[in-house]
């Protein structure tokens, strides 16, 4: 069977690392749940325990995942809610032990955000924004830059060249990939230039632990140089009234610090259209993974390309659509 370079990574190398740091481990261990990296909370002797995140081998060099953190710690020290890496004695944030890097970041509990509440919608909006208004300050120099179509044309030729992609199916997709790609150069040349900052990249509700003191922000593994949108547009759903009823409330928030340029509105179905290319690619990048393999089976079968395909459709037809009109 190919091994997969977790394979190595076993309880007693987890705890051995997380000793490394400078704490004591009790031998609790508990996996939580991650796909791309490998992630435990820890026991630690006489105080709570701590999240260690041991990073995808090869995915990320050490100067980009130094750069994460910095932002986190920069978020961090505006006291914008975000859970940065703890720091070893030493100062040092980012670890190697046993050829696996990692981090150790403080739990921190929470549930899930209710994104039909209305006040929910306008702190994460608030929150966004604070993040934002650090992002735009500095820029990144080894993280990637969002350019959906290069990003996309990675993400299609990913599958092409997969070999999971059933070939009575193969043609459709890459004639209804390319044209999703030219449809989102056309909405990107119409809106025209946008500014561009550090975001968090990957702001999806579970990214979100919710307390009664409003929301920590975790997990800025995509941390990355792109437009404002990109962390704005995932806490959409729905029809287009019920997305611009979110959207009229998560800007409420955001622009108490930051107006936000109108025309970004159209960068939203181009960006999801994105997100559902590129997760396809994921899948396929991943597909030996013993993870993935547990965790996504229905990606294996002909039902997920055809349902893939399906969605690809009906994004065709939303970047076809007018872009979002808000009520105001």
């Amino acid at each position: 069977m190919h091994a997969h370079p977790y394979d190595e990574l076993k309880p007693g190398a987890i705890l051995d690392a997380v000793e490394t740091t400078g704490l004591r481990c009790d031998g609790r261990l508990l996996a939580l749940n991650s796909y791309e990296n490998r992630v435990y909370q820890v026991g630690i002797e006489d105080t709570t325990p701590v999240i260690a995140k041991f990073y995808r081998p090869q995915r990320w060099t050490p100067a980009a995942i130094h750069e994460e953190h910095a932002f986190s710690q920069e978020l961090a020290s505006r006291e914008v809610p975000v859970v940065a890496p703890l720091a070893d004695p030493e100062g040092e944030t980012l670890h190697d032990h046993a050829g696996f890097m990692f981090a150790v970041y403080p739990r921190c509990g929470g549930r899930a955000p209710d994104l039909e509440q209305r006040d929910t919608l306008v702190r994460i909006g608030r929150f966004i924004a604070r993040i934002h208004e650090v992002g735009r300050a500095h820029r990144f120099h080894q993280r990637p830059v969002l350019d959906p179509v290069p990003r996309g044309e990675e993400a299609r030729e990913a599958v092409l060249a997969s070999g999971f992609l059933p070939l009575e199916l193969e043609s459709v997709y890459r004639d209804l990939s390319a044209d999703l790609l030219e449809r989102i150069q056309r909405d990107l040349d119409t809106i025209g230039p946008v500014p561009q900052l550090r975001l968090h990249g990957d702001t999806h509700p579970g990214n979100i632990l919710w307390t009664d003191d409003g929301p920590h922000f975790v997990d800025l593994d995509d941390a990355c140089t792109g437009p404002a949108m990109q962390d704005l547009w995932m806490f959409l759903s729905g029809d287009p009234p019920e997305m611009a009823w979110q959207m009229q409330a998560l800007l409420e928030g955001y622009e108490t610090f930051i107006p936000l340029d109108r025309r970004q509105l159209g960068l939203i179905a181009p960006l999801r259209t994105l997100r559902i290319l590129r997760h396809a690619a994921w899948l396929a990048r991943r597909a030996d993974d013993p993870a993935f393999v547990d965790g996504f089976p229905i990606f294996y079968t002909s039902r997920f390309w055809e349902d893939h395909i399906l969605t690809l459709r009906e994004q065709a037809a939303a970047l076809d659509e007018p872009a979002l009109e808000l009520g105001y």
